[in-house]
């Protein structure tokens, strides 16, 4: 199976920019290889009370981080070129295109697929096609769902499932095959 990196963030209040967390997992054929954590100090930086209700994170926590420009500057090398994958894609998407902008960063044009879309369509007896009900189907214990690393790790778990059933190697045929 081909490369691919699985994302997910967190963000501090209703602004797509105000990325808190992000969690990586880089995946080669059915194993993670790379991984990346990090807190960042979002921008505008201040937490909702319903955001840190969800993910337990505070400015407290993240008043030291770096800020994201320095977090993607690390990130971006080791994700090149490979196509992205998060669960409800235009959410993560949207981060990352709002909080480059808001940096003045060039934004790179990520091949982004989404394993939330992609379970509607195979999945569609399940109740809801959430992430941690999707993740139990395809075998992924989700324990600490809403930190940036584990549902980066169940969502690369789901990718990985539905091209295995398919018997597809990559994201793009899995997209194919399906629409």
């Amino acid at each position: 199976m081909e490369r691919f990196a699985a994302i997910d963030f967190e963000t501090a209040n209703g602004k797509r920019s105000s990325v808190c967390s992000v969690g990586i997992a880089i995946v080669e054929g059915d194993t993670v290889v790379d991984s990346i954590y990090t807190l960042i100090r979002p921008v505008p930086n201040y937490y909702s009370p319903w955001t840190t209700a969800i993910h337990g994170i505070t400015a407290e926590d993240t008043n030291d981080a770096p800020d994201f420009e320095e977090v993607w500057a690390r990130i971006a090398p080791r994700i090149q070129d490979i196509p992205l994958v998060a669960h409800n894609s235009p959410f993560d998407e949207g981060c990352l295109k709002a909080v480059h902008q808001v940096y003045g960063l060039a934004y790179p044009h990520y091949d982004f697929y989404c394993t939330c879309r992609l379970s509607r369509k195979l999945y569609p007896y399940l109740c809801n096609h959430q992430l941690q009900t999707v993740a139990a189907h395809c075998g992924y214990d989700l324990t600490y769902h809403h930190h940036a690393m584990a549902d980066a790790y169940a969502c690369a778990h789901i990718a990985n499932t539905m091209m295995r059933e398919r018997g597809v190697e990559s994201l793009q045929e899995l997209v194919r095959i399906i629409y």
